[in-house]
């Protein structure tokens, strides 16, 4: 093999990232790998994301099998000189990302893709080869709701709606358990999803794990506006379970959202920045997140009935 060219991948990424053109000399062919490199430095996020040596389990054990559209997994290579294993995929460098696609259908089809994802997986989750994957269990849904009481405590007078709203998720929790369990993306936001000609190839795979399907279907929606939200709800729901989705989708899909926004908030690398010690905001990038996603969280609670506000 001849390398042509190399170049760090221009986008932010929990590990380094490459973009490698290269040519078998047997054939003559060119390839472009997208090459994930394993680094010591690593941050789970309290048991949310997995490092490269899973991202490549989920690539053999789950995505291979099933022939789908996601990038074509190469393989791993466990670097001699000091053991960390790199992920080698397809590189897809045509293709933008669905959420900034000028397609109006680009969304509605990653809906479609999840869905029918979801629906290959309920069964498979029994398979003794998907032990590895980790489970949303209660504890994992409630931390997000307590380290986001502790991250904006010194600004409860703001949002006084806040807390009281973290408490009643923490009981609407079972829902999510109660559901059908299936292989998850874990970050299925548009951003994720390369979509290429016509076709959603969803990428960084390290997130995957067993959860309500509704997890993802909150992720690619959140924060979009209401008629894109419907027709990905409809999407979704029509690939997912052809003859009618079950009652409790709704309920599960608007707890699925709360969750959601408490990831986010709930995440001290991504907030914690966010007020000085005087409970004093800060001007930074992370601000126009948590305003978001705060308004997001906030509607979803009235919906559901979790925040005690006058209509």
């Amino acid at each position: 093999m001849t390398i042509l060219n190399r170049r760090p991948n221009p986008y932010n990424s929990t590990f380094p990232t490459e973009i490698i053109k290269c040519r078998l000399n047997s054939i003559g062919k060119t390839l472009g790998l997208f090459v994930k490199y394993e680094t010591g430095k690593f941050d789970s996020a309290y048991g949310h994301r997995g490092n490269v040596s899973y991202e490549a389990k989920v690539y053999r054990e789950i995505l291979n099998p099933l022939a789908l559209s996601t990038p074509k997994f190469y393989g791993i290579y466990n670097s001699e000189s000091d053991g960390a294993t790199w992920l080698i995929t397809e590189y897809m460098g045509r293709g933008v990302p669905a959420s900034w696609s000028k397609d109006p259908k680009a969304m509605t089809r990653s809906a479609r893709w999840i869905g029918k994802f979801h629906a290959a997986n309920e069964k498979r989750i029994q398979n003794s080869n998907l032990n590895f994957l980790r489970r949303y269990d209660e504890d994992y849904y409630i931390g997000w709701s307590q380290r986001t009481k502790r991250l904006f405590r010194r600004v409860h007078a703001k949002f006084p709606w806040l807390i009281p709203l973290c408490n009643e998720f923490e009981k609407r929790v079972s829902r999510l358990l109660s559901e059908p369990q299936t292989v998850v993306h874990g970050e299925y936001f548009g951003s994720n999803i390369v979509y290429q000609q016509g076709v959603s190839r969803p990428i960084d795979w390290q997130s995957t794990a067993v959860a309500a399907g509704e997890v993802d279907l909150a992720s690619l929606t959140h924060s979009w506006a209401s008629n894109v939200v419907q027709n990905c709800e409809r999407e979704y729901t029509e690939s997912r379970w052809p003859m009618g989705a079950p009652a409790s989708f709704q309920e599960t899909l608007e707890v699925a959202r709360v969750y959601m926004s408490l990831r986010w908030l709930g995440d001290p690398r991504l907030m914690s920045p966010l007020v000085t010690r005087q409970g004093r905001p800060v001007v930074s990038k992370n601000v126009f997140l948590a305003m978001q996603t705060m308004l997001e969280l906030r509607l979803v609670g009235k919906r559901l009935g979790l925040t005690r506000e006058p209509a």
